[in-house]
């Protein structure tokens, strides 16, 4: 029987950053994956994979749309579905890998194999007990489904299967308009397939700021995807080479019917906690799955702590990586912590959307007295010249103290611009100062300047 200070069950990125951190601290640390691989669904099966083939795509769609505005004349690309599949498991392997050497460097232990918790203390792994003071539930998700809905992961797949069709689908019906199917709607768009995207609700992208809501929607249109919203799946009946969804509108109740190659199911994730022992213990879980914490990663039961999709609130690796090291770090008796405050949120279509903080719904909701900054990307120099020019830069501040309380993009880079904002909020900081900081021209970051601007006496370009 081996003996840890920490044993940490899954190795996605809240597992393995846990894992190293935990290391660091100088505690004893052992890492359980049941994979082959290490970086659990996010490097395996989801957002480096559906990356990978989102800049694939867009640089398809540039060299079909811009180059020649740019005097670059080249024959019509043709897609090789092997070879880009190929650059995309190259990416995820360099990715994995490297994992694998961290661990090594830190000297974490891999237990391979699935975890169980057979006590307190104790984690069995194949037919080997390991014993740690603290164990950390790092599981992640899996995708979940609709009534009436059979994944075969062939012709009707979720994430995991869009990611290895074996051929490029002439059409393609997308349940659910969430972040994971815009993104992997839009990759199949670019391919030339005719995505059609079903939504139970009136918008995409739920819980987004209601404006940037309607102007990806209307951006996507352009692109060539469909929209039917306000529409409830009844059932996909499904053949060995095709599908047919039955849906209702809620508006009227009359039924409708699509016809597609392949059916993506996207209507979220939920825990991936069966079998863990959980209940057996005397852990907290929910009829969803979801493990309780006291809101710092600690369980009701001494030792065991949780982090990641796991556990409340959003699914995202970058919340799980926060989580990860603030769990490590109050092992360690330090006094770690996640501000669920400043938690940015990027969908990586083309254009990106980015947002973090409060929405302008949520403040009025709340009455809050705001103010908004906003601009446009037509006003930036280096959009303009780089056929980037669509979207906007918004900022929510509060009208007294000028203190930021949210800001959504959708815009080029809007994944990367995002965080200049996040830190602003870190620091709480106002709308001037980050108006008042001097931003690199020509760079998109002076949309985000701009927009600080408009929250004042207004912004120079607009």
């Amino acid at each position: 029987m081996s003996s840890y200070d920490v044993i940490i069950i899954g190795s996605g990125p809240g597992g393995y950053v846990c894992a190293i951190r935990c290391a660091q601290l100088g505690l004893k640390t052992a890492c359980v994956e049941g994979r082959e691989t290490l970086g659990g669904t996010c490097l395996n099966v989801g957002c480096i994979p559906s990356k990978a083939l989102l800049h694939a795509t867009e640089m398809l769609h540039e060299s079909e749309t811009n180059f020649a505005k740019m005097g670059l004349n080249v024959a019509k690309p043709k897609v090789d579905w092997a070879a880009m599949k190929g650059y995309k498991q190259d990416t995820i392997d360099a990715n994995t890998k490297g994992i694998e050497f961290l661990f090594k460097k830190n000297k974490v232990d891999w237990l391979k194999g699935w975890g169980t918790i057979t006590a307190p203390g104790k984690v069995k792994v194949g037919d080997e007990v390991h014993e740690a003071k603290h164990i950390v539930i790092a599981t992640g998700s899996e995708p979940s489904s609709l009534p009436g809905v059979e994944v075969d992961e062939k012709v009707v797949v979720t994430s995991t299967g869009a990611l290895e069709l074996p051929k490029i689908p002439k059409k393609m019906v997308v349940i659910g308009a969430g972040v994971i199917g815009l993104e992997l709607g839009s990759v199949y768009n670019r391919l030339g397939t005719e995505v059609t995207v079903v939504e139970f609700l009136d918008v995409i992208t739920p819980g987004m700021d209601g404006e940037i809501q309607k102007t990806f929607q209307r951006t996507l249109k352009k692109q060539g995807m469909k929209f039917v919203m306000g529409a409830a799946v009844q059932k996909v009946d499904a053949t060995k080479t095709k599908a047919k969804v039955t849906y209702q509108l809620r508006k009227d109740e009359s039924t409708h019917e699509l016809e597609a190659d392949t059916v993506l199911v996207a209507t979220g994730r939920r825990p991936y906690t069966e079998g863990l022992g959980l209940e057996g213990v005397g852990v907290q879980v929910s009829d969803r799955g979801v493990v309780g914490s006291d809101g710092h990663g600690k369980t009701n039961v001494d030792g065991i702590w949780v982090i990641g999709d796991a556990t409340d609130g959003p699914m995202l690796a970058h919340k799980a990586e926060d989580e990860g090291m603030a769990v490590a770090e109050r092992i360690a008796g330090q006094a770690g912590h996640v501000n669920y405050d400043v938690i940015p949120g990027v969908i990586y279509t083309h254009p990106e959307v980015a947002n973090v903080g409060l929405t302008e719904e949520a403040l009025k909701e709340a009455g809050r007295d705001y103010k908004v900054g906003k601009f446009s990307f037509m006003g930036n120099g280096r959009a303009k010249a780089n056929f980037a020019a669509d979207g906007f830069v918004k900022i929510l501040a509060d009208k007294s103290t000028d203190r930021i309380l949210g800001a959504h993009i959708i815009g080029p880079m809007a994944g990367d611009l995002i965080h200049e904002i996040c830190v602003a909020m870190e620091f709480g900081a106002a709308a001037e100062d980050l108006a008042r900081t001097c931003h690199a021209h020509p760079t998109y970051s002076e949309a985000v300047r701009e927009a600080a601007l408009a929250c004042g006496d207004g912004p120079i370009h607009a």
